[in-house]
């Protein structure tokens, strides 16, 4: 009796683990103006969340140290769907993004884009990304 329950469990667990794939994303940056502070990494996966000025509407937030001028985040057991990504360097460990007059004073960047306009900031939809396997995507920041 308790082998045939273990393996009712195991196919059970097949069989949600089949329907119910989760996922793997790691995002890279590199070129990084210094190794001073850290790296913001935010994932969104609403319509309505980017741009986030405010950096609170993010589903995950992953903060990490720069090597050699680097940095990356994996972001684990996610779920089929789109996703965006906003990026930045905080150089002076903060947890905001400094400006000058208009402008960032630390590096920003956001997935699908090698190019920032900050009078016209993209939306979730611009910025998203399919995410139906396990997937790296890079981003480039950008200094004002």
């Amino acid at each position: 009796m308790r082998s045939i329950l273990l393996l009712m469990n195991l196919c059970f667990s097949i069989l949600y683990a089949t329907n119910h794939s989760l996922y793997q994303l790691t995002v890279t940056t590199t070129k990084l103006h210094s190794n001073n502070g850290v790296v913001q990494f935010a994932l969104y996966n609403k319509e309505g969340t980017i741009p986030d000025k405010t950096q609170t509407h993010y589903f995950k937030k992953i903060r990490v140290k720069i090597t050699d001028k680097k940095a990356t985040a994996t972001f684990k057991d996610l779920p089929k769907g789109r996703y965006a990504l906003s990026v930045y360097h905080d150089e002076n460990n903060n947890g905001k993004i400094d400006k000058g007059l208009l402008l960032p004073t630390e590096g920003v960047g956001l997935s699908n884009f090698t190019s920032i306009d900050l009078f016209h900031l993209p939306d979730f939809k611009s910025a998203s990304f399919k995410l139906d396997k396990d997937k790296t995507v890079p981003i480039h920041l950008h200094y004002f």
